[in-house]
């Protein structure tokens, strides 16, 4: 059998990591002794993997998230944090993005809010949802410089496409009234259909008087909050050193 003839087919058809797989098996002296069927599963779990992990790095990118390396396996659990370890566990499952719920984390500055929301996002790439990372400052930025260049509604289309989306550091300064209408248009589009992550460093309870017009504030409340899982994060500044905020 010409072996050239194969591999160019297979590479054809895109099957690349299939076309490496197979190669590498030729190189094995002890390869003749499984099956056809065990040969072929193995060339197929090497297009698979392959695929799958081309698949979680474009996820990845889109994700655009601020810390690339968060993962919820090197989170951990001090006492004075008072993280819950069950609810992470819990959370890691994704079945929160399945559900369409949300999540809330507050906390003080350096208590590790943004490695935590993103950990939640990259652990939803890997589970095969697509995240996207924004802080409220530029994601209300990118939604005024396409309110004023008529891309508005495209924008929101395709952030209510997201399966998840983080919202770092909400309410960090005062709020204006386009913005407290776009995260209303965001939070109506994404309610019961996708997830959204917020931190913050105001508690839950401050949000409603933050957001000041009570008919608004009322319905992004409901939205965001009804069905949300809520971390409160204590302790100390984690920043120092930079590798603990975990």
């Amino acid at each position: 059998m010409l072996n050239e003839p194969t591999l160019e087919k297979l590479k054809a058809l895109g099957l690349g990591a299939m076309a490496a797989a197979w190669l590498e098996q030729q190189k094995q002296p002890d390869i003749a002794q499984l099956s056809f069927d065990e040969r072929f599963g193995l060339l197929l779990d090497a297009e698979w993997l392959d695929r799958e992990n081309r698949r979680l790095t474009r996820r990845l990118q889109e994700a655009k998230l601020k810390l690339g390396q968060a993962c919820v396996e090197d989170i951990d659990y001090p006492a004075r944090r008072e993280l819950d370890k069950a609810i992470v566990r819990q959370l890691s499952t994704c079945r929160w993005v399945e559900e369409h719920q949300n999540v809330i984390i507050t906390g003080a500055t350096g208590t590790g809010k943004t490695y935590l929301a993103c950990a939640l996002a990259q652990q939803a790439c890997r589970k095969g949802y697509r995240s996207l990372y924004r802080r409220a400052s530029r994601l209300f930025q990118e939604l005024a410089l396409a309110r004023a260049d008529g891309t508005y509604p495209r924008v929101l289309a395709r952030i209510a496409r997201i399966d998840v989306l983080v919202i770092d550091d909400w309410a960090l300064s005062a709020v204006r009234e386009p913005e407290r209408q776009d995260l209303n248009e965001i939070m109506e589009d994404r309610h019961g259909l996708r997830s959204t992550v917020f931190t913050s460093q105001l508690p839950v309870a401050k949000w409603h008087d933050y957001l000041g017009d009570p008919t608004v504030a009322d319905a992004i409340l409901d939205r965001a909050t009804s069905v949300a899982y809520r971390l409160a994060l204590k302790g100390p500044s984690r920043r120092k050193p930079p590798e603990a905020e975990k």
